[in-house]
């Protein structure tokens, strides 16, 4: 009877806005239940495995080098070309998930991650396998920033940033499983094994593709209104069966607001650039540059680091980097349970200057020894995980769901930029031996990020998606 109730909303008579506001105020009186958990398990492994697909290269990299005899060049384009992919990927999955739907991009690009992977196992040499990493590249790239937007938009505002960010440790936990396997395996059976055992999760697309629903708030946006309503009754439903208790009233919709004229069916990167949603653009962008350009700047460097400037052993450089990954996940924890409680804007600003403040001891005092940059390079991801997952929850309550998908897919390729340009750019530094200056340099980057969040983020927490972007 409630749902019945909800479906009669004034808006399904003719105001699209009025149903996509009724959806997001059902959304709002769902409570936190075995269904939102098993969509957040199905919708993480995904983005777990393509985060276990991501940083594989940095720890194959010794190998291939060793059997491929490549130079410092072929190193950085091995390490970079799969981050151009994801530039690629990110740009081009925004707009596609804004225009097919959420689930259908995330499903696609999985397939082709692991399609990628069998490929790259029967590769002998650095030309095709650079090749293939560009596409799977794209994939990871387009998946993980729709991921993210599908989360938030069946997330109610209360406690969201803890959901959603509990979810988001499945990528920083991807990074740390895929790091403590190949740190086993690589030095045993050598990389092909690895990217051979990545290739089996590509089957979850089927999984997904059956056991996750659409967003009825993009189903609503895009006029498929009975689509919209069906599909949230459904998942009303599962919710009071799995509770035992019917759902309350959903509280009425606030007013439909009005458009501005830079909005509307097509306004895509327009509206994404102009007014109130162009000044988000730019903040958010800025801070997944600055946040991905430090982190990757040391993570992806330090095997290289461990083995080649300190003489490690290829196992100690690999388990010294997965100290410094799993001090990273430790970090993101953190941050999801406090998040609610300290906010968006605050959480950014003090984990950056904190991660700033570490790598710049390093680089005055730690960079000589490998315990010094152990230590302290563990200290700054604690701080750089936490921030970066932070912005995996913020970016996607800034627009509205019209271009939601679009302004997170922008954020996501303003990362894979800072991840490309941070290697590139420490490799550039670390080639001249000035490994200290590697680390004063991050330092800077980091609090360039914290400062712009100071100046101009703005906070969401507690605020309905509709009511933060309308």
């Amino acid at each position: 009877m409630t749902i019945d109730a909800a479906r009669d909303t004034p808006g399904r008579q003719g105001d699209p806005a009025g149903i996509a506001a009724a959806i997001g105020a059902r959304f709002e009186r769902l409570p936190l239940c075995r269904w939102q958990v098993m969509v957040r398990l199905v919708v993480g492994a995904v983005t777990f495995f393509e985060a276990f697909d991501q940083l594989l290269i940095a720890y194959a990299l010794p190998d291939l080098r060793a059997e491929w005899h490549l130079g410092t060049a072929q190193v950085t384009a091995l390490m970079t070309v799969g981050s151009v992919g994801m530039l690629v990927g990110a740009l081009v999955s925004g707009r596609l998930a804004d225009r097919i739907g959420r689930v259908k991009v995330i499903a696609g690009c999985i397939a082709l991650s692991g399609l990628c992977n069998l490929a790259l196992i029967l590769c002998t040499s650095p030309e095709p396998f650079m090749a293939l990493r560009f596409v799977q590249g794209m994939a990871i790239g387009g998946e993980v920033p729709i991921a993210a937007t599908f989360i938030a938009e069946i997330t109610r505002a209360h406690q969201r940033g803890r959901f959603v960010l509990l979810y988001e440790l499945v990528f920083p936990a991807g990074l740390t499983a895929g790091a403590l396997l190949a740190a086993w395996l690589v030095p045993v059976l050598g990389w092909r094994w690895v990217f051979g055992l990545a290739a089996v999760p590509g089957l979850l697309c089927l999984v997904l593709a059956r056991c996750v629903p659409e967003s009825p708030r993009w189903l609503a946006d895009h006029g498929r209104h009975e689509e919209a309503l069906a599909t949230m009754a459904s998942i009303e439903r599962k919710v009071e069966k799995i509770t035992g208790t019917p759902l309350p009233a959903p509280a009425p919709a606030p007013a439909s607001p009005v458009r501005p004229a830079a909005a509307g069916r097509g306004g895509g990167l327009r509206e994404l650039l102009s007014g109130r949603y162009g000044r988000r653009t730019l903040v958010v962008g800025a801070l997944w540059f600055t946040g991905y350009f430090a982190n990757y700047g040391i993570t992806s460097w330090l095997p290289t680091i461990y083995k080649d400037h300190f003489e490690l052993s290829l196992s100690t450089a690999l388990f010294y980097s997965t100290v410094t990954s799993c001090a990273g996940l430790a970090g993101c924890l953190v941050v999801a349970l406090t998040v609610d409680r300290v906010g968006r804007r605050n959480t950014v600003i003090w984990c950056t200057a904190a991660a700033a403040l570490c790598l710049l001891l390093l680089g005055f005092t730690g960079g000589d020894s490998a315990a010094g940059v152990l230590v302290w390079t563990s200290l700054a991801a604690v701080f750089l995980f936490g921030s970066n997952i932070c912005l995996y929850l913020y970016t996607p309550e800034l627009f509205p769901t019209r271009i939601r998908a679009l302004g997170s897919s922008v954020g996501g390729a303003m990362n894979r930029l800072g991840v490309i340009l941070g290697p590139i750019v420490v490799g550039a530094i670390y080639a001249g031996g000035a490994l200290g200056g590697v680390f004063v340099t991050l330092a800077a980057v980091s609090v360039a990020g914290s400062l712009i969040a100071a100046a101009w983020a703005e906070e969401t927490s507690g605020r309905t998606l509709e009511d933060m972007a309308p």
